[in-house]
């Protein structure tokens, strides 16, 4: 997709007329910024004082056909009684509507819109928090089986990995008399992070995942059960992705979550227990990934206010220690070859 839009063009009046045209509604001057780093997320009121969110994906980021592919997950998910923030339909007038009904586009801004759910944020306090977590995992994962994803990423050593260390390295975003170090640091992770996913990952296992799946991402909704949120990061990807997000340590310190959560998952779907040995792997590129990530929007007013010290020299100092020490879980997995817990 050809950037066409800027978030700063994007003004209140134009969210309302976005929404109010899109649903055929009628919006209270209500209009609530959401937090978001990379979309743009806001809290809208109808005249019939019903609650919606809006968000405007960043232009340039996702092609048309991979953001249909998100809302068909979703879909797809709310078909099969999987509980979901889905896109609503829209019946008015808004650029592009007719192929594609839950995406609208106004003014080279596409968004979606959402009805609000109301729930506090997903806690696992004890063995049946972790055991209901895998119920719905799996079952969620049974419905990213049922299709394919070809226009999102593939998150994999060869696929998303090695994209986002050729971007890293070849950035001006690491100060020049830090570049070898870190580059030094990311060439080993390539070459131990890549021989874990030969040893490790078999691609036929590859489905649609939610790809960020933490606890942000999930709400706990008294009498309704849980609610899966944010399809953004969706991707092609193995199954033990949409598992170590949820862990709250390292893999080998998080057994019992691991051992609980899997026995939920396994009621619904089966799953291949080595995979698990890409945990640490897995944590290492999604490091990487959000490296990539913020270079991406340094020159972003509201990223630089939400981290000032991004990209400065203290910054790449630490992040060459936080990766080091990340090269050395993986490093100590693939010499004990044994699974994490």
């Amino acid at each position: 997709m050809t950037q066409t839009a800027d978030f700063d063009d994007l003004t209140p009046d134009l969210v309302m007329e976005a929404v109010e045209s899109a649903l055929d509604i009628d919006l209270t001057n209500y209009t609530q910024p959401m937090p978001s780093y990379i979309n743009r997320v806001y809290e809208l009121k109808s005249e019939d004082d019903e609650f919606y969110i809006v968000k405007f994906y960043r232009p340039g980021r996702w092609s048309r056909t991979a953001l249909l592919e998100e809302h068909r997950f979703m879909l797809d998910c709310a078909e099969a009684d999987i509980p979901v923030a889905a896109p609503l339909p829209m019946t008015g007038l808004v650029e592009n509507v007719s192929d594609a009904p839950t995406l609208g586009s106004i003014e080279g801004f596409p968004f979606a819109v959402f009805q609000r759910k109301g729930g506090r944020l997903w806690e696992a306090d004890n063995f049946e928090y972790w055991l209901r977590i895998g119920h719905l995992l799996g079952r969620l994962h049974n419905v990213g089986a049922a299709r394919t994803a070809s226009h999102r990423p593939v998150i994999s050593a060869d696929g998303s990995f090695r994209t986002d260390l050729e971007e890293l390295t070849a950035s001006d975003w690491i100060p020049a008399d830090l570049k070898d170090e870190v580059t030094a640091v990311l060439n080993k992770l390539r070459v131990t992070v890549g021989a874990m996913f030969d040893e490790y990952c078999d691609p036929s296992e590859s489905i649609r995942v939610h790809g960020d799946f933490h606890s942000g991402n999930i709400l706990d909704r008294p009498g309704d059960g849980l609610l899966i949120m944010d399809f953004d990061d969706m991707a092609t990807s193995l199954p033990v992705q949409d598992i170590w997000l949820l862990l709250p340590d390292h893999a080998p310190e998080s057994g019992a979550e691991i051992t609980a959560l899997l026995e939920g998952y396994r009621e619904f779907r089966s799953f291949n227990t080595r995979s698990l040995m890409l945990i640490e792997p897995l944590r290492a590129m999604r490091m990487v990934y959000f490296l990539c990530w913020c270079g991406r929007q340094k020159n972003d007013y509201r990223f630089r206010h939400n981290f000032p010290d991004w990209g400065s020299r203290a910054f790449w100092q630490k992040e060459i220690q936080d990766l080091e020490a990340q090269y050395d879980q993986i490093k100590r997995a693939a010499e004990e070859q044994r699974i994490p817990f």
